[in-house]
């Protein structure tokens, strides 16, 4: 399952339409190139990729009077709204989603009701503890290493990212439950996007808009 395409298709929705720079200056902003591949040319190619496959209806766009290249946004149809929030639902419930997916998910989690939010987080701490089990089936911490050697270690490791990863995720549970954060139908939500023009504090040194001629690395990620 791929991360950059939850980030692109939740960065379009959260304007509406948005052109390619758009979708890159926010998911820089949200140090999303950081910790996953929402690179430049996976950004790009991951808007035309979906655009083809009718997840994304693209406006072409004319240039600006003061020059520049010209632009194509994008919106989400139908189709992509569904695939949106499976993905999302998706990242947020299933316990074994690499860290990426799982960053995506939080990002966007108050795009769902409080109630369901917290109930695919439930079903994440149940699948880790489900998970945890398993693997002290065949092994227990609490008996030391002797018997496998090293190899203990990598048990040792995935023991401990069960437990902290279920920690993690019940804090947040609690935290939504409390009151935390507005979800959908509730208000008007943080929408951590960036206004046209605002200057982004995060963006890379080679942040320029190359209009939608960009490259079309990182097609693996945009499947």
């Amino acid at each position: 399952m791929s991360a950059i395409r939850l980030l692109v298709l939740g960065a379009v929705r959260q304007h509406g339409r948005a052109h390619g720079y758009q979708v890159r200056n926010d998911l820089e902003y949200w140090g999303a190139h950081e910790w996953s591949h929402a690179k430049p040319g996976s950004i790009y190619h991951a808007l035309k990729q979906m655009a083809k496959q009718g997840l994304l209806r693209a406006h072409d766009i004319a240039p600006s009077t003061v020059g520049g290249p010209p632009r194509t946004e994008y919106e989400l149809t139908a189709a992509g709204e569904t695939e949106y929030f499976a993905l999302l639902r998706a990242a947020l419930s299933q316990h074994d989603q690499k860290i990426d997916m799982l960053s995506a998910g939080i990002g966007f989690v108050v795009d769902l009701p409080r109630a369901e939010a917290v109930a695919l987080l439930t079903e994440r701490v149940r699948g880790l503890r489900e998970w945890r089990g398993t693997v002290t089936g065949y092994y227990t911490p609490e008996g030391g290493t002797e018997q496998l050697g090293h190899i203990g270690e990598i048990m040792h490791m995935w023991v401990d990212a069960a437990d902290s990863g279920a920690a993690w995720t019940q804090g947040l549970i609690e935290r939504i439950e409390g009151g935390a954060y507005v979800f959908a139908g509730e208000g008007e939500p943080f929408v951590g996007v960036l206004a046209e023009g605002q200057e982004n504090p995060y963006a890379t040194t080679d942040a320029e808009d190359p209009g939608d001629g960009a490259g079309d690395g990182g097609a693996a990620e945009a499947r």
